[in-house]
């Protein structure tokens, strides 16, 4: 069973947070309520989500300081924030709300479309990159091996495992391409194309690293790419 991804949304109004479950309720995925900066961020010591929607206008804590919190945990710092607002003060305004570390800012009333269609490229990206992690710990598992014993140029090849390894990995890195085929189609924008962009790196790295790992390469143990 594949695990579903977890995104916080972040408003003190109930209402809001009802009309943000209903929008985003057909991607299928988990839905976390926060209904201050403060509560947010308790959440985000425990849980590892997707993207936070993060309104502007709280009480106490509002959604820029709530920001900079996040983006100076090195848990939480790489979480996209998408901000909404219900109003708009100019350029300076929106300007904030980048430079606070949102990849994106939207007022209301906004499009449920739109904001569904935003929040399901990260969703993907999200559960890319964790497809990415689980092969990267695999691989490092056997290449640290098993009671002392390493799996590259040992006694035993596990060929089987290498192979389905393999497989595994070409498949994200068949939904990796399709994805940012995606994203250049649909000129989405450029904090979720640089996202995807990162990740094939990382793919690429893995594939290489796999690779040594190939009868006859005489290459030993390889290196893995870091998942930073």
């Amino acid at each position: 069973m594949v695990q579903k991804a977890k995104i916080l949304l972040v408003d003190d109004r109930p209402e809001n947070l009802l009309a943000l479950e209903a929008i985003l309720s057909a991607l299928d995925q988990t839905l976390v309520r926060a209904s201050s900066g403060e509560e947010a961020l308790k959440a985000l010591l425990t849980d590892d989500f997707a993207v936070i929607l993060l309104d502007v206008q709280m009480p106490g804590m509002d959604g820029f300081e709530t920001a900079a919190h996040i983006k100076r945990r090195e848990r939480t710092r790489d979480i996209p924030i998408i901000f909404l607002t219900a109003i708009n003060h100019g350029p300076h305004h929106t300007f904030r709300g980048y430079a606070a570390g949102a990849v994106d800012y939207i007022s209301k009333p906004f499009d449920p479309w739109v904001l569904r269609a935003k929040v399901s490229v990260f969703v993907e990206l999200y559960m890319k990159n964790c497809q990415l992690r689980e092969q990267a710990a695999l691989l490092r598992l056997q290449l640290e091996g098993g009671g002392g014993k390493s799996v590259v140029g040992g006694a035993k090849e596990p060929a089987g495992l290498l192979a389905e390894l393999s497989a595994r990995l070409a498949a994200v890195e068949e939904q990796a391409e399709a994805l940012s085929k995606q994203l250049d189609d649909d000129s989405a924008d450029a904090a979720a194309v640089a996202t995807a962009a990162h990740l094939e790196r990382k793919l690429t790295g893995l594939r290489r690293a796999l690779d040594a790992l190939e009868p006859g390469t005489g290459s030993g143990a390889a290196s893995l790419p870091s998942q930073n």
